[in-house]
């Protein structure tokens, strides 16, 4: 089945995007990210993404306390990144009702945790690269490290699925980087969800469709797009149904 999971982007309480990643390039959408959890969920979303992105650049959580309320108001599964870089900080967000955590960062420092913690809970892995390269701390730092290679280190790690953004494209609604998505499906046997660069209908007709090494992609993460009506959830579910 291919999920499609609509995000929601948390700054300082409030619903933003950001363009490329870039915290100075952010657009606020909504300044109550519970009722936009709430609108996904009625619209028939499986999972609502959501991401602390004050949490993923200094590592300090700034919105567990709306995430907390998010994952209350919906009866459907959260999946939460952002700033997850030690066993407190991923227990604090199960503890409030997240389904399974996003790890980026701590993923490539000590990939020995990502281990230790998807033994006992449904991890997935951040892989946010600049080209090849995998980027950390909220994106604004590179890590020397070739997309590729971590992608297939994680195969054995007990990880749900890898998330995959390039970051050239988030938040621009220029198209998704199906071949570098296609360079990761072909090194790793794990699930892969795409994220960044979906614009229209016929990105998301793309991705369904997107085949390498006999494997195809599990979902992808839609968020600017939604926001700025190029197509509803509705639209969206519709399409990656089939």
């Amino acid at each position: 089945m291919f999920d499609l999971f609509p995000a929601i982007d948390l700054l300082d309480g409030r619903a933003v995007r950001l363009y490329q990643g870039d915290y100075d390039r952010g657009t606020v959408y909504s300044d109550d990210p519970v009722a936009q959890a709430r609108a996904f969920a009625a619209a028939g979303a499986r999972w609502i993404h959501v991401v602390d992105l004050d949490a993923a650049r200094s590592g300090t959580p700034r919105n567990r306390e709306v995430i907390a309320a998010i994952a209350a108001a919906v009866d459907v599964p959260i999946q939460t990144g952002g700033g997850v870089r030690d066993e407190a900080a991923a227990e604090a967000l199960f503890a409030v009702g997240v389904a399974r955590v996003v790890i980026g960062t701590a993923a490539l420092e000590r990939p020995e945790f990502v281990r230790s913690l998807a033994a006992r809970h449904r991890v997935v892995v951040g892989l946010d690269a600049r080209g090849r390269e995998v980027a950390v701390r909220g994106w604004e730092e590179g890590s020397g490290r070739d997309l590729l290679d971590v992608a297939a280190q994680f195969a054995d790690a007990g990880v749900e699925a890898l998330v995959v953004t390039e970051i050239g494209r988030d938040g621009t609604l220029e198209g998704p980087d199906l071949t570098g998505l296609a360079e990761v499906l072909s090194v790793t046997t794990l699930p892969v969800i795409a994220s960044g660069g979906v614009g229209s209908l016929d990105d998301l007709r793309a991705l369904c469709a997107l085949r390498s090494a006999h494997r195809s992609l599990d979902g992808v993460i839609v968020g600017r797009a939604l926001y700025e009506g190029a197509f509803t959830l509705d639209e969206a579910l519709s399409v990656v149904a089939g």
